[in-house]
C-alpha cells in the first residue's frame, strides 16, 4: 500500500483535532468527578439525617409517616443518582433504604443484616469512595 503524504496543512488539522479530542475527554472525566464527589456527599448527609430521625424516634418522639416518606424518596433518588454515575453497590443499598423507608415492616430483620443497609455501613461505603475519588 502506497503511503499517503500529509501536508503541513492536513498534520495541523489532526494535531488540533486531537487537542480538542484530549481537552473534552479531560472535562468529562472532572465532570465525572465533580457528580461523584456530590453524589456521596449527598449519602453521607442522608444518612446523619435518617440517623438524627431514628434518635428521635429512640429518645421518645414519635414516628412520622410523612418523615419517612421524605426519607423513603430521598433515599430512592439517591440510588437513581449513584447507579446513573456507576456506583452500583452503593446504589442497590441506598435502594433498598428506599424501600425499606416506604415500608419497614416489609423486611425481616435476616434480610436487613444480610443486605449491608445499617447507616453505619453505608456512610462508611460512601466515605470510602468519596477518599478514593479525591485521592
Amino acid at each position: 500500500m502506497p503511503a499517503v503524504e500529509i501536508g503541513a496543512s492536513e498534520l495541523l488539522l489532526i494535531i488540533v483535532h486531537v487537542k480538542k479530542w484530549v481537552t473534552n475527554l479531560l472535562r468529562a472525566k472532572a465532570k465525572r468527578k465533580k457528580e461523584s464527589k456530590n453524589a456521596l456527599r449527598a449519602v453521607i448527609k442522608t444518612v446523619r439525617k435518617t440517623t438524627i430521625y431514628v434518635r428521635n424516634i429512640r429518645d421518645g418522639g414519635e414516628k412520622s409517616i410523612e418523615k419517612e416518606k421524605e426519607l423513603s424518596l430521598l433515599w430512592t433518588n439517591l440510588s437513581f443518582r449513584l447507579e446513573d454515575i456507576g456506583l452500583e453497590k452503593l446504589a442497590r443499598r441506598c435502594n433498598f433504604k428506599g424501600r425499606y423507608w416506604a415500608d419497614p415492616a416489609s423486611f425481616d430483620e435476616e434480610f436487613l443484616e444480610r443486605a449491608g443497609i445499617r447507616l453505619s455501613e453505608i456512610e462508611s461505603l460512601a466515605d470510602d469512595s468519596l477518599k478514593e475519588i479525591t485521592k
